[in-house]
């Protein structure tokens, strides 16, 4: 662990909105974007588990239903074509249940499918891919802060992501341009795929290359298992299409990006800027498709880049950015939130949040914080109740050395006797 600094003062929100929080809160500083780490930690290439579906009426099957294949879209293709017939799924919570249920499936068929009573492996962190991607985009972030709710049970962290009420509202109502921005990126993906690899849809419209209105229900996601330094890592996340045959592995996934034309200097250092989401979203799962596009929504061109390649086209260059200093941070979040979370009943939920050029703090909530946390449903903290009796033993803490339980111990006692708001690593 790295070395303690001095302790700083951790402000908390006021007013009848906040979220009422224990005394205590810990904080991770900033990390130093000059520096690369010498010997950054190794990001394991995923190894797809399991995958589902969203229907049109966004039920969850277990099967390939809304998987796409990719197809190359006409050139000059409107991307503003069937906004009014557009149904958009609402913005929510960003609950992990889906996820859950997959991993539950996942471990049930390896007990049934070995004699041996094989178990899956113990996992250390669960996440949607778009919460690690924030983590790990957060030393280059400049404009926007985040809120995670985070629980320990056993060795695992469960991270989701923290939406109130006021963002919430936001993500619903966008203005009218930034939600036909929006939908300039589902059209550009209903234009790149197809229900059959290598044949357009036999579509009623009278536009080329129309592969049918757009429905934000519909959704193909995968579950993998990746590792960042010595924790395992299970993450989900949607996949807009793959490319070619679907072998059951994450080699040809493909994701869809649209971005405006690059007309100059200043264009191309915010694209570059713009492709280290890209890249770290995508890291290791094939390759990403952009669409260049103009003001008004037409299609300019399209360009492929293989995902472990992007790298190098900023390295060196004005406004770059590094990802082993990325990944670096990565390990030193998750580190920091596996000492100081402790695990004698895995019940408690935190509250993580992300400041740019300041760092992270994490505060424990109290009882109305949890309460406002699981929003009337039957849960243990977000985490649902039927997952929470499927843990059964693990609920005690199981999966930890005595050693992480006295660090954790330790520093949480630290930061609640001799440090007044919070400290930093």
């Amino acid at each position: 662990m790295a070395q303690k600094r001095k302790a700083v003062d951790v402000e908390l929100e006021e007013g009848p909105s906040a979220t009422r929080m224990r005394p205590s809160g810990i904080a991770l500083a900033y990390p130093t974007l000059s520096c690369v780490p010498a010997k950054p930690p190794q990001f394991q290439q995923p190894t797809q588990l399991l995958t589902f579906s969203y229907t049109p009426e966004h039920v969850l099957e277990f099967n390939d239903s809304a998987l796409r294949y990719y197809i190359d879209p006409p050139r000059g293709a409107d991307l503003g074509y069937g906004y009014d017939r557009w149904i958009r799924r609402p913005d929510e919570r960003g609950r992990l249940d889906a996820l859950l249920q997959t991993w539950s499936k996942f471990k049930k068929s390896m007990c049934k499918a070995s004699s041996s009573q094989s178990k899956a492996p113990d996992i250390h962190v669960m996440s949607w891919r778009g919460i690690m991607t924030k983590i790990l985009t957060a030393p280059y972030e400049e404009r926007d802060s985040w809120e995670l709710n985070v629980m320990r049970v056993g060795g695992t962290l469960y991270f989701e992501e923290h939406l109130s009420d006021a963002k919430l509202k936001a993500k619903n109502e966008l203005e009218p341009r930034q939600r036909r921005q929006t939908y300039y990126g589902y059209a550009f993906e209903t234009y790149c795929t197809t229900s059959t690899p290598g044949h357009r849809e036999n579509s009623s419209s009278h536009v080329q290359g129309w592969g049918g209105d757009v429905n934000t229900n519909v959704q193909w996601c995968s579950v993998v298992k990746t590792k960042l330094g010595d924790r395992r890592i299970v993450i989900g996340g949607e996949v807009d299409c793959v490319r070619g045959k679907y072998s059951g592995n994450t080699a040809n996934f493909v994701e869809l990006k649209t971005s405006l034309t690059i007309r100059g200097p200043q264009d191309e250092t915010r694209f570059e800027q713009k492709l280290l989401k890209f890249y770290l979203q995508s890291f290791l799962l094939g390759e990403i498709v952009v669409g260049f596009r103009k003001p008004s929504g037409q299609l300019v061109t399209t360009r492929s880049f293989r995902t472990v390649e992007i790298p190098r086209l900023v390295r060196g260059k004005p406004g770059g950015w590094d990802p082993l200093i990325c990944l670096a941070w990565g390990d030193e979040f998750m580190s920091f939130l596996h000492n100081i979370l402790p695990v004698d009943t895995g019940k408690d939920v935190w509250r993580v949040t992300f400041t740019p050029k300041v760092g992270v703090t994490a505060i424990m909530l109290d009882a109305s914080g949890v309460e406002d946390v699981m929003g009337g449903d039957d849960r243990v903290g977000f985490l649902p109740r039927w997952y929470w009796d499927e843990l059964g033993p693990t609920m005690s803490g199981s999966g930890n050395t005595s050693s992480d339980r006295d660090q954790g111990s330790q520093v949480l006692a630290a930061s609640r006797s001799s440090v007044p708001l919070g400290w930093r690593i």
